[in-house]
């Protein structure tokens, strides 16, 4: 019940699969200035991961949010709509090894059917030196309370294999598929993928998503609230282990299997 009155009116009763779902996110994003002022903030922490030059950067899963101001982009998502240059999908990337100085990708990760793929398609594409760099849905504590109860996605850090639940572009996701690979299974990460070096896992952001609405639900807050609720977060830094919703995640190309 509390999710069905959360839930933004214009989305009630779409398919989450969608094209025209994903492309009327684009709309909702026009109108939530919160929601745009905190994708500006994931933007530009990603944009300071990645290398200056040397390469263009393919962002995944672009279709239903806005564009980042990276220099030489290619936005892409698994369907046409609009505002995407590339249609694909992430385990078979279209690029000839070593084109890209990086990757990046807003809550991409945990809807991959086959991750492992990805990573080594990745591996193949980005040059050395250059990034994967990701937000991800992060469990803490009070994570684990929020997607357990606010969102339809399923939640299953017990999983014993990194997988996906579910056939569907976007509801076919696990979102504790992130920590399981880079906190629970690191170890297995970094021994399968020594071409990647794991620079950051940074867990933030355990209100101002929630409070947007994302890109389904009310926006709960007014834009000027915004800073209010970043100061918030800022204090609540030594803590973000009990308090995070959100991870960065930065890969960086070795030189290893270069």
């Amino acid at each position: 019940m509390l999710n069905r009155l959360l839930q933004h009116p214009l989305t009630r009763g779409l398919d989450m699969d969608a094209p025209e779902t994903t492309a009327l996110r684009q709309r909702l994003f026009r109108e939530k200035p919160f929601l745009r002022r905190l994708y500006g903030e994931f933007h530009a922490r990603m944009a300071a991961a990645l290398p200056a030059e040397g390469g263009r950067v393919l962002e995944l899963g672009a279709g239903g949010g806005p564009e980042p101001a990276f220099p030489d982009l290619i936005r892409s998502e698994l369907f046409p709509v609009p505002g995407i240059a590339a249609v694909l999908d992430g385990r078979v990337l279209p690029f000839r090894a070593g084109s890209l100085r990086g990757i990046v990708m807003t809550n991409v990760l945990h809807h991959i059917p086959e991750p492992r793929r990805f990573f080594a398609e990745a591996a193949r594409c980005v040059r050395p030196g250059g990034a994967v760099v990701m937000l991800e849905p992060w469990l803490s504590t009070w994570s684990r309370f929020v997607y357990g109860r606010l969102h339809y996605e399923p939640c299953t850090p017990g999983m014993e294999e990194w997988r996906v639940t579910g056939d569907g572009p976007l509801t076919g996701s696990d979102e504790a598929l992130p920590w399981v690979i880079f906190e629970r299974d690191r170890a297995r990460f970094e021994e399968e993928f020594p071409v990647w070096r794991v620079d950051a896992v940074t867990p933030a952001c355990p209100f101002r998503y929630l409070l947007s609405g994302g890109v389904s639900m009310r926006s709960l807050m007014p834009g000027w609230t915004f800073g209010l609720w970043r100061g918030v977060e800022r204090c609540l830094e030594p803590w973000m282990g009990f308090w995070a919703m959100f991870a960065y995640i930065v890969l960086r190309r070795t030189d290893s299997g270069a």
